[in-house]
Formats: C-alpha cells, sequence, structure tokens
C-alpha cells in the first residue's frame, strides 16, 4: 500500500482524497514502524525548512532502509522535495541529502525588467520537461502542462542527470527531480486537476 507520511507538517488528506478519487488506497501513517510494508511513500509538506527536518527526525531511519536501501518509490511534494536537499537558505538544520543540490529564496534582484514579481510564487505556471520519465507524461502533446505551486524557496544548483523539469518565474528553475527511485516536485499535484490526476497515475505506473 502507499503510505502518505504525516510528521505534523500538513496536506495529507488532499493527497488521499487525490488518491481515492483515482481508485487506489492510500494510508496516512504517522510512525516510523507504519513504513515497513510501504509499497511506495510520499512525503507531503508545507511550512519552514527546519521545522521540517525536526518533525521528520524521528522517521529517518527506517526511511533510509526503506528508501535508499530497499529502493522503495519515494515521491517527495513542495517541502518535500525540497527536504530531499543537503541544505536550505530558509534554515540551519541539514535536510536528507539524498539528492545534490540547496533549497535558496527566489532572489529578482538582478532582473532588468521593470515587472514586479511577488514571492511567494504563487497560482498555476507550466513546466518544462529537461529529462525524459515515466512521472511526467504530458496530457497534450502540443502544449505544457500546467501544476498548482505555492512556495518561497526552490531548488538550485541540482546536476543536470537529476533534473527532471523546470519552471519559468522570473528565471527558470528546478521544479522537480530524480534519483534513481527517488523523486520530487516543487509544485501540488493534488491541487491541479487533471495534470494532477495524469501526474499520480504515472507514479502508479513507476510503481509497479
Amino acid at each position: 500500500m502507499i503510505k502518505i507520511l504525516d510528521y505534523g507538517m500538513g496536506n495529507c488528506g488532499s493527497i488521499k482524497n487525490m488518491l481515492r478519487y483515482l481508485s487506489t488506497e492510500a494510508e496516512v501513517v504517522n510512525q516510523p514502524e507504519s513504513l515497513n510494508d510501504a509499497k511506495a511513500i510520499i512525503l507531503p509538506g508545507v511550512g519552514s525548512y527546519d521545522h521540517g527536518v525536526k518533525h521528520l527526525e524521528p522517521f529517518k531511519a527506517v526511511l533510509e532502509q526503506k528508501v535508499l536501501h530497499e529502493e522503495t518509490p519515494f515521491l517527495g511534494i513542495c517541502l518535500g522535495m525540497q527536504l530531499l536537499f543537503g541544505q536550505s537558505e530558509e534554515g540551519e538544520l541539514a535536510g536528507l541529502g539524498w539528492i545534490k543540490g540547496e533549497v535558496r529564496r527566489f532572489d529578482f534582484s538582478s532582473l532588468t525588467y521593470q515587472k514586479r514579481l511577488v514571492i511567494p510564487h504563487m497560482g498555476w505556471n507550466e513546466i518544462k520537461q529537461v529529462n525524459q520519465s515515466r512521472l511526467l507524461s504530458p496530457v497534450d502533446k502540443n502544449s505544457l502542462d500546467r501544476f498548482y505551486f505555492t512556495h518561497s524557496f526552490h531548488a538550485d544548483q541540482v546536476p543536470e542527470k537529476n533534473q527532471l523539469a523546470i519552471c519559468h518565474y522570473g528565471y527558470n528553475f528546478t521544479c522537480a527531480v530524480r534519483r534513481k527511485n527517488i523523486y520530487g516536485v516543487q509544485f501540488h499535484p493534488e491541487k491541479s486537476h487533471k495534470f494532477g490526476k495524469n501526474f499520480f497515475q504515472d507514479f502508479f505506473a513507476v510503481i509497479k
């Protein structure tokens, strides 16, 4: 069964509702031992980086066993993706460090045009694949997929081989990553209607 990890950083219910709509069983769990039989693990999250690191600490040992050693499919969403990296400008604590790179705040100070861009980046935006993946099959081959974003920090310095997709908000930033069985997306597929449904169906295919 797919396990959605509730580590006190919210957003589990909407993901479970989306999976239920797609006729897929999932369980929200809040104890490390509940992950032992997971077929796949989803790590959601909203809030600050350091709080996420602290709340995730009790689960780190079992996550490392399941994800790094048993290679259980893993998906980090929003803050859950940011925690895949080793550090963030938002905090001082070390993240999981499973994918190379860092997390930094949007900085538009070097932009030459006058249009004002607000932080957080909030709302719908298009994504563009930079590496092929079963996880991001397009809904329409003639147009880019669109997802819902809400974030002030983003992935940076991600190795090209680990980048799945980019998004443009003032400048291009990495919005989807992969390393072997580990996936992360900055956007919220559970809030992205037909694009999110297609995304999760792709994730089910990866699990199988």
